[in-house]
């Protein structure tokens, strides 16, 4: 993971934990990226979560083998980051601290205690940090995905540390390599992260992206995940398909939520019919068991999603309204809508999925909504039929 001899590699696997954030499941993982760059002048770039304060301080002290910290650079506040800082701060008190104004700002918020105030070198947008044979230069990126957030270019090396900008879930030790040694589908938990993290702040993405065409990038070290080098364009067009929510991949994501079975059988039904219209790829979620962020994901990889849910406390069952409750906060947007209903005595979850639907951008339903009662039946299936139809129409 070193990106030279100059420049290192001081980050740490966590193998132990089980929800990123608290929310999102990482079976492999996950990787606190730190750097640290050995010049005339040395710094440190971000440091890691407490959870491994002890193995990253241990890998700082072994690649710096005696040399004092002139600079820590802190591109992103979230504590996954930035735990140490006082920590770095107190050992060695003639560093600098290198962060935004809005990061300035958050400093006493998380460190109550260390008075930082007299050690901080607030930099902004195309200022540039000489070390020696190296120079960063700094690059705003507010809302990718907190308003302090910052980025740097080093000029020689030409190397975008990227805050969390191209970050996946999952441990370095995991990372999976093709025989050419090209990673093996990084987009999978790529996405999942981008999606569930950034999804929201699309436009400020593209604002990063503008930017980063500017620039002679050769590698991208991100705060999470492998360190990207080659061929970076996949990477690249990923992120621009992805903050533009365009669809990255042509077909149908069927997400369904069922009660006793009755909804179940219909989703299965309907993506039978899909695929034998010839539709090229139907994804499927049972949203009271799939991992919700996974869902998350599929939802702004196809352009047409079939919902289909039961009626529950004169609403929709639970599991599907938070499903479309979290793709309202992840602005979600541009996309088709085909509804199912399930209702033994009065069918609700369609009008509560229709309102909410009505509050993404640009998302239309497509005709017409299906309602079944308790169980599919024969008189049934011309509706579906009729909605599969319409989906692929």
């Amino acid at each position: 993971m070193n990106i030279s001899d100059k420049i290192r590699y001081i980050g740490v696997d966590d193998l132990d934990i089980d929800l990123f954030e608290s929310q999102y499941k990482v079976p492999e993982g996950m990787s606190y990226n730190s750097y640290v760059i050995l010049d005339d002048k040395v710094a440190v770039m971000d440091t890691a979560d407490q959870r491994k304060s002890v193995e990253w301080q241990k890998n700082m002290l072994d690649a710096l083998d005696g040399r004092e910290i002139d600079y820590l650079v802190v591109h992103h506040m979230e504590p996954d980051h930035a735990a140490n800082i006082a920590a770095v701060a107190s050992a060695y008190p003639e560093a600098k601290i290198v962060l935004s104004a809005a990061a300035a700002k958050m400093l006493p918020n998380f460190f109550p205690e260390a008075d930082l105030s007299g050690r901080l070198l607030i930099v902004k947008e195309g200022d540039t940090l000489p070390l020696g044979q190296h120079t960063l230069q700094f690059i705003a990126a507010p809302m990718v995905h907190w308003p302090e957030v910052m980025m740097s270019y080093e000029q020689t090396e030409k190397v975008l540390f990227a805050a969390d900008g191209f970050g996946k879930f999952g441990a370095i030790q995991h990372e999976k390599r093709n025989a050419d040694g090209t990673l093996a589908d990084w987009a999978c938990e790529a996405r999942r992260y981008y999606f569930n993290i950034v999804g929201k702040y699309g436009m400020q993405v593209q604002n990063v992206l503008k930017k980063a065409a500017k620039l002679d990038i050769r590698t991208i070290a991100p705060l999470h995940g492998p360190v990207l080098r080659g061929d970076l364009t996949p990477f690249l067009s990923l992120y621009d398909t992805w903050s533009k929510y365009e669809p990255e991949t042509e077909g149908v994501f069927v997400a369904y939520a069922s009660i006793h079975g009755g909804t179940k059988a219909a989703a299965l039904k309907m993506v039978e019919m899909l695929k034998a219209k010839g539709c090229p790829k139907v994804a499927v979620s049972d949203l009271t068991r799939d991992d919700l962020a996974e869902a998350i994901e599929d939802a702004f990889r196809y352009p047409t999603l079939v919902l289909l849910a039961a009626s529950y406390d004169a609403g929709v069952f639970p599991p599907m309204h938070d499903f479309l409750y979290h793709l309202q906060i992840k602005g979600f947007q541009r996309r088709r809508f085909a509804l199912v209903e399930n209702g033994s005595w009065a069918p609700s979850a369609g009008k509560v999925m229709t309102e909410m639907i009505g509050q993404l951008k640009d998302c239309q339903i497509v005709a017409p909504v299906v309602t079944i009662r308790s169980r599919m039946k024969e008189a049934d299936l011309p509706n579906l039929e009729a909605l599969a139809d319409a989906v692929l129409a």
